[in-house]
């Protein structure tokens, strides 16, 4: 069953049969990574499984070797992360988290259609916007069947630092940068050793998806946003990064939902970047 690739709304997704759907909490602090667990373990949306950035979309036991804070998990091993929370090519996969999409679901959303999956979208409003409309939560431990399943990961989904800098040099790519505009100028950096942003970055903080209440603003309104920040580059000459491969994900799923599809991602983002002190660097 395919309802939607992008996003979902809690009424539809409350509407769906228990067993056409397939919730995945994705709640996640990064003050406080065990957070998501606890929060999980105390409610969750009936039958959601849990996945943790840190523990399932992420490869946080390898040394990071430049592949950032936030190193992407082995294809096998995501693989078999989907096989236990018994995903099925019919079930409707709906991930959400408490950021709006930002903390970690869609990241969770980004590795699913890497992986293949089509019938993956993201909780629109998440957490609170599910809470808000006062739809059934419970604290119990969903027990669903692990599943066998070969999955074909899209490596052309990623580029390297190399392909990158080349990219950039040539003018053939066009680079987003989804952190925060203090972090993007190089006025504070709370976390990587170095501030600033790539020469030629153009700056997307994800939050400006968003609008005030924590729902993706209308698809084309994302699309007007987009399409006047990448000019005269098509989508499928974006490349994002953040901090760490995180909320770059949801400058790609705004602009999947805006219908500009075909971007990229440097999974390693600014961490990564910073990890080779002799990539440039520039401030504004």
């Amino acid at each position: 069953m395919l309802i939607s690739r992008t996003l979902i709304d809690t009424a539809t997704a409350a509407n769906l049969p228990l067993d056409e759907v397939l919730f995945v909490d994705c709640r996640f602090d990064l003050a406080d990574a065990t957070k998501g667990d606890r929060d999980y373990a105390d409610s969750h949306i009936v039958g959601a499984v849990r996945a943790d950035l840190d523990r399932d979309l992420a490869d946080m036991a390898t040394p990071a070797n430049g592949r950032g804070r936030h190193p992407l998990p082995d294809p096998a091993r995501f693989q078999a992360f989907l096989s236990h929370i018994g995903w099925r090519p019919d079930v409707q996969v709906v991930a959400y988290d408490g950021a709006g999409g930002a903390l970690a679901a869609s990241r969770f959303w980004w590795l699913a259609r890497l992986a293949g999956l089509d019938n993956v979208a993201v909780l629109d409003g998440g957490w609170p916007a599910w809470l808000a409309s006062k739809l059934p939560v419970d604290a119990m431990l969903p027990v669903r069947e692990a599943t066998s399943m070969h999955l074909r990961f899209d490596s052309t989904g990623t580029v390297s630092a190399e392909e990158l800098s080349a990219g950039l040099a040539s003018g053939r790519i066009v680079l987003l940068d989804a952190r925060a505009a203090p972090r993007y100028r190089g006025e504070v950096e709370p976390l990587d050793p170095v501030a600033g942003h790539v020469p030629g970055a153009r700056n997307r903080p994800f939050a400006d998806n968003l609008d005030a209440h924590g729902f993706f603003q209308r698809p084309e309104a994302l699309r007007k946003a987009f399409e006047g920040l990448i000019r005269p580059h098509d989508s499928a000459e974006v490349v994002h990064m953040c901090g760490s491969g995180v909320t770059a994900c949801h400058n790609l799923l705004a602009m999947d939902y805006a219908g500009l599809c075909g971007s990229r991602l440097y999974a390693p983002s600014w961490s990564g970047w910073v990890s080779d002190r002799t990539r440039p660097v520039t401030t504004l």
